[in-house]
């Protein structure tokens, strides 16, 4: 099972789209978590393709939802630990997201440096597609 993050996200809603989610993930394999949901969703400026994206969002089953304190407080761990170790993790989103992939035991698919570096000191299983 793949969680995708917002990176992928935005290759897949490009006009033209840079990736082809289907050639990467099956899309029943495919599940999202709020964090991801919001950076997509607020990216968007075109009324149409929001309502698009949204429809398309809110079909994929949702990981960590309702987000418990414990989630946060596991992200607030992790990128403390990045930055004892001298890792620098550029988004504190990036620790949730990371942290709901790693609780569900989902390899994260990204297209984002931070989720290699994060999976060189955590259990998350990820799956670059390119560096950004």
């Amino acid at each position: 099972m793949y969680l995708v993050d917002t990176s992928v996200w935005i290759e897949v809603f490009a006009r033209p789209a840079r990736v082809q989610l289907e050639s990467v993930a099956h899309l029943d394999e495919v599940v999202t978590c709020l964090p991801v949901m919001q950076e997509v969703l607020q990216g968007f400026r075109d009324e149409s393709a929001f309502r698009i994206a949204r429809e398309a969002m809110h079909a994929f089953p949702l990981v960590e939802a309702p987000l418990e304190t414990a989630v946060f407080d596991e992200a607030v761990d992790l990128y403390r630990l990045a930055r004892r170790i001298g890792i620098t993790v550029r988004s504190s989103v990036d620790c949730l997201i990371a942290v709901c992939a790693i609780r569900n035991d989902l390899t994260l698919l990204h297209h984002d440096r931070d989720f290699d570096r994060i999976a060189r000191i955590s259990p998350l299983r990820s799956r670059s597609l390119g560096r950004r």
